[in-house]
């Protein structure tokens, strides 16, 4: 059974929602300096209702990231510091056992901080397996089960989590089921010397100064809605299609890389996960229409930290970010197979 298309957005409907994803950028470009593009992901991130991983050394302004978020968009914002003995019911809450005004006794559920609309999980890397597995429901089905009772999170949820490098001390690998439902990973790199110098010349003790415009409930339920109004040509959607099932060994457009680098590839939630952040790169640009560029802008971070590599990969120094590049740049995104100085150039990552 085929399914309508919403209307097409008129240029009418699709500016004030891009004016507003403007204003939230030059927000976090003013309080967070040196990380533009880093900036314009998250927020794709947001726009696309997904989780996303920041990964980078401690001090580079992972939880200082988040909490802006939080400030500029008005929503309730919680914090949890990951550590090898935080527990469970420290995430999620528990049943606590309380005396009622007719002198019975009851178990009341107390929530936990993952009841919010943005949820840090701090340094999500340092719980143990057992606390991290206990983020699966809340990250896949925005809900907690607790004694057979489910509960539903706040509209909108997103888990923002930091990650430090597993070559640090102290550190659990996220279990793939966990990272596979982190929407991007995005890489935390030192900043320039110019940020740095600007950084010490203009915020004392590294504050941050307060964002001087906020985003509305309502203007951020505007910006789902012409989101859902993106339209995905079917020449992308195959695209993205042949572009994950190309993550796989012996796939027909399998790389040399990935056949002789990857393990396993990327699974269907990768390419859903494309088509929505291809939509929210679209509106960022004052676009109607999901373009080639748009899906090779978003793939490098949807897929980065869903490609399993080999042991040979870690004797010649080959990552999954290389292999995705490559990937990117052997397949044709019309299908055509056109010459190669006919071929469109794919966009700079």
């Amino acid at each position: 059974m085929s399914h309508s298309h919403p209307p097409l957005l008129t240029p009418d409907e699709l500016r004030p929602a891009n004016v507003l994803t403007t204003r939230v950028l030059e927000q976090l470009d003013t309080i967070l300096l040196g990380r533009p593009e880093l900036h314009r992901l998250v927020l794709i991130g947001i726009l696309s209702r997904g989780h996303v991983l920041l990964e980078g050394l401690p001090g580079l302004g992972k939880t200082a990231l988040v909490k802006t978020i939080g400030h500029i968009l008005k929503l309730d914002f919680k914090r949890i510091q990951f550590t090898p003995d935080l527990m469970p019911g420290d995430v999620l809450g528990a049943h606590i056992l309380q005396e009622t005004a007719a002198g019975k006794r009851e178990l009341v559920f107390q929530p936990g901080p993952v009841f919010t609309n943005i949820l840090l999980a701090d340094e999500i890397n340092r719980a143990s397996p057992k606390t991290q597995s206990a983020m699966l429901e809340t990250m896949q089905e925005a809900c907690v089960t607790l004694l057979g009772t489910t509960r539903k999170l706040p509209d909108p949820f997103f888990v923002l989590a930091s990650q430090n490098p597993i070559e640090l001390e102290g550190t659990y690998p996220l279990p793939e089921a966990q990272l596979d439902r982190f929407l991007f990973r995005l890489l935390f790199e030192q900043v320039s010397v110019d940020t740095l110098d600007q950084i010490i010349s203009e915020r004392r003790r590294g504050e941050l100064p307060a964002p001087t415009w906020q985003l509305e409930h309502a203007q951020l339920q505007t910006l789902f809605a012409v989101m859902s109004r993106i339209f995905l040509p079917k020449p992308v959607s195959r695209y993205i299609a042949r572009l994950v099932a190309g993550t796989h060994p012996g796939a027909a457009e399998a790389t040399d890389d990935v056949t002789r680098y990857v393990s396993y590839g990327a699974s269907p939630r990768a390419a859903i996960a494309i088509a929505e952040a291809a939509r929210g790169h679209a509106l960022i640009a004052g676009r109607p229409t999901v373009g080639f560029e748009d899906v090779q802008a978003v793939a490098p971070p949807v897929l980065n930290h869903r490609l399993i590599l080999n042991y040979q990969s870690r004797f010649d120094r080959v990552t999954t970010t290389t292999v995705v590049q490559g990937l990117l740049k052997k397949l044709d995104p019309t299908g055509l197979n056109l010459p190669g100085d006919l071929q469109l150039e794919p966009a700079a990552a």
